[in-house]
């Protein structure tokens, strides 16, 4: 999938490798959760009894390398600074493909103007009360505070990836990132 190997890539150069034996793990979850980051073992989980197809699966796994991406080079703050998770869930959303057009018409979720920052904005308050006890104005305001600046924040992809073809082109861009400036 070229949106994990682009975040994969992307953690071994800051200095987080990934080791799929120790770093993913398939589990059984409670209730609709697909999967999850553990930041105490920087561990991803994928809940292996509510993923049932393989596009799912790496939508899963895509939103979960971003905060795991996050997690290494931002230094969030899980567990003590609502915002820190508002933005981290804001990016996964908006770069891992949750928000594309053909799932929003599988949810029969679609809109022409603004659909795809609604569906972040959407989905980004879902996952916060997911996982954290908060109620849901906390959640709302954390995401509308940071929405722009992380909404923003297209690293390591350079765009937002509609597509696999996009994703792609963004690996492509990703790998060839440093050639350019080598030579100034």
């Amino acid at each position: 999938d070229p949106y994990a190997r682009l975040l994969l890539e992307a953690l071994k150069q800051s200095g987080c490798r990934v080791f799929n034996d120790r770093h993913f793990s398939c589990e059984n979850c409670d209730g609709c959760v697909s999967g999850g980051f553990d930041a105490a073992t920087s561990q991803i989980v994928l809940c292996q009894n509510n993923i049932r197809q393989q596009s799912h699966m790496n939508r899963v796994v895509t939103h979960e390398l971003i905060h795991a991406f996050d997690h290494c080079r931002a230094h969030v703050d899980w567990f003590k600074n609502v915002k820190h998770l508002a933005c981290s869930e804001i990016r996964a959303a908006n770069l891992s493909g949750d928000c594309t057009l053909m799932n929003e018409i599988a949810r029969f979720k679609f809109g022409l103007k603004g659909h795809h920052q609604t569906c972040v904005r959407d989905r980004a308050i879902r996952s916060i009360l997911a996982v954290r006890k908060v109620s849901k104005e906390t959640a709302e305001k954390a995401v509308d505070e940071v929405f722009d600046a992380c909404f923003n924040d297209l690293e390591p992809f350079g765009r937002i990836p509609h597509s696999k073809a996009d994703a792609k082109r963004a690996y492509r861009d990703f790998q060839n990132r440093d050639r350019y400036t080598a030579n100034l």
